[in-house]
């Protein structure tokens, strides 16, 4: 499974483009988009965004991959981190219902 920067390196490749092309179309620094795709800085949402659009990807799937990435930094070192997913997962199924 890769990871959001991982995805994002792999389609700037695919797509022959150079960090500066995806900065002049995204309007994010050259060097703040290498860092994305070393996983050395955490993207926006914005810029997740601008990313899918430029990348031809699925915003849904992009941001997946950029949450889940987040999720499992926090979670990587914890010995029970299943157990907590599960927890978490039934918590946000409990918040969606007294949240509307």
């Amino acid at each position: 499974m890769k990871t959001f920067g991982e995805i994002i390196k792999s389609k700037r490749e695919e797509q022959n483009l150079l960090l500066r092309e995806i900065s002049a179309l995204t309007n994010i620094d050259q060097s703040i988009i290498s860092k994305l795709e070393k996983g050395e800085r955490k993207a926006s949402r914005e810029q997740v965004l601008k990313l899918a659009t430029i990348y031809k990807l699925p915003e849904s799937d992009l941001i997946i991959s950029w949450q889940s990435d987040k999720v499992a930094y926090d979670l990587m070192l914890e010995n029970d981190a299943d157990k907590i997913l599960k927890a978490a997962s039934l918590k946000v199924k409990y918040l969606k219902t007294i949240k509307k």
